[in-house]
């Protein structure tokens, strides 16, 4: 008579058997690299967008300004630019669209806006270095009334850079009352008391 393939194998093979075979699910690896030095052009990369925040904020802080928090309208305004250039494989402020009318697009309400973008970069340090480095993207991080901030990084494989970077900050305060408001209202019967009407004067002739 036979004997049963589990009792043949042996407790200790068997166990090594079922080890094997086995469909637990495993702890997933990870990554010991600070998030600065992850690189954005390796597949399922993930921006850590606080933790741009928090290096703009101590930049600023080194030159006695106040920090960055992030907003979710700059978040995507970011993505769209920098998605928007991934796609064209161009590094322009205008590849989706003017900055003005992307404003626009998005009903940021805001006291003053500024953009930095990038290309090629590949990680987040790498970024923030370039736009430390060279004085217009410095300036518009050291911008006194910014107080928000939005950030993406897309990638673009296969591209001529591989990464585009887009940046967002924003003075929150508005100036401008919010339209139908009673401030609105009252600033506009201003304007409309204080208009100058219009003459048409008599055709000017030349002899």
């Amino acid at each position: 008579m036979k004997k049963p393939f589990a009792r043949a194998l042996g407790p200790a093979l068997l166990a090594a058997a079922l080890a094997g075979c086995s469909t637990s699910p495993t702890a997933p690896v990870v990554s010991t690299t600070p998030s600065l030095y992850q690189s954005q052009s390796a597949p399922g990369a993930r921006l850590d967008k606080r933790a741009a925040a928090e290096m703009v904020s101590e930049y600023r802080r080194g030159k006695g300004l106040g920090p960055v928090t992030l907003d979710p309208t700059l978040n995507a305004m970011a993505e769209a630019q920098a998605a928007a250039m991934a796609r064209n494989d161009k590094l322009s402020h205008e590849a989706g669209g003017t900055f003005k009318s992307r404003i626009a697009a998005s009903g940021y309400r805001n006291g003053g806006m500024w953009e930095n973008i990038g290309a090629g970069h590949d990680t987040l340090a790498d970024a923030f270095t370039g736009w430390r480095s060279s004085p217009p993207h410095a300036k518009n991080m050291a911008q006194p009334k910014a107080a928000r901030m939005g950030i993406a990084a897309v990638r673009a494989p296969g591209s001529r850079y591989e990464v585009f970077w887009a940046m967002e900050l924003a003075d929150p305060n508005d100036p401008r009352p919010m339209p139908g408001s009673e401030e609105a209202e009252a600033a506009r019967t201003r304007a409309a008391a204080n208009a100058i009407p219009l003459t048409i004067g008599a055709p000017v002739g030349v002899r």
